[in-house]
C-alpha cells in the first residue's frame, strides 16, 4: 500500500491530460489553493453525485479561494462524457497508469462489501499555495462529502 500523506507534506507534483486531452499540472495552480480529489470511476451513481456537488458548489469554493481538480483513472474520452453528461464545471484529469494516485496514498488496500481489495480509495486533499497539503482525507463518503469539507474549511455551508 502507497504512504499516505499528512498535513504538513508537500503535494507531489504531477501533470496528467483533463478531457480535452491538454495537459494540466498542480504546478498550474502553485499561488492559490487547491482540492485534488481522487474517485473510482466517472459516472458511477457515487462518483457522479461527488463530482455533481463539487460543480455546484465551485463559485462558492472559489470565492473561498480554492479551485478544484477531479482525478480518476478513466481515459480522457470516457472523462469527456462525463462532463458533458452531467454538467460538470471542473477540469476532470486522467491518470490512467494510477502513478499520481499511487503518490497520494489514493490507490491500495480497502474494505469493499466486507472484502479486503486492491483499488482507488476515494480521497480528499486540500493544498495551499505554496503546494504544501492542509487536508489529506482518506475513505470519504461520495455523498455529503463537499458539504462537509466546506465546513471543514470554514466556508458557509
Amino acid at each position: 500500500m502507497s504512504d499516505r500523506l499528512e498535513p504538513g507534506d508537500q503535494a507531489p507534483d504531477f501533470t496528467l491530460p483533463d478531457d480535452t486531452g491538454e495537459s494540466v499540472s498542480l504546478s498550474d495552480f502553485r499561488g492559490r489553493k487547491v482540492i485534488v480529489y481522487f474517485y473510482p470511476a466517472a459516472m458511477t451513481p457515487g462518483c457522479t453525485k461527488q463530482a455533481c456537488d463539487f460543480s455546484e458548489s465551485l463559485e462558492s469554493l472559489r470565492q473561498g479561494g480554492y479551485e478544484v481538480i477531479g482525478i480518476s483513472k478513466d481515459k480522457p474520452t470516457k472523462l469527456a462524457r462525463f462532463r458533458e453528461r452531467d454538467a460538470l464545471t471542473i477540469p476532470l484529469l486522467s491518470d490512467e497508469s494510477l502513478d499520481v494516485h499511487r503518490a497520494y496514498g489514493a490507490f491500495g488496500e480497502k474494505k469493499l462489501y466486507g472484502k479486503t481489495v486492491e483499488g482507488v480509495i476515494r480521497s480528499t486533499f486540500v493544498i495551499d499555495e505554496d503546494g504544501v497539503v492542509s487536508h489529506a482525507l482518506y475513505n470519504v463518503k461520495a455523498t455529503g462529502h463537499v458539504a462537509k469539507l466546506r465546513r471543514d474549511l470554514g466556508l458557509v455551508a
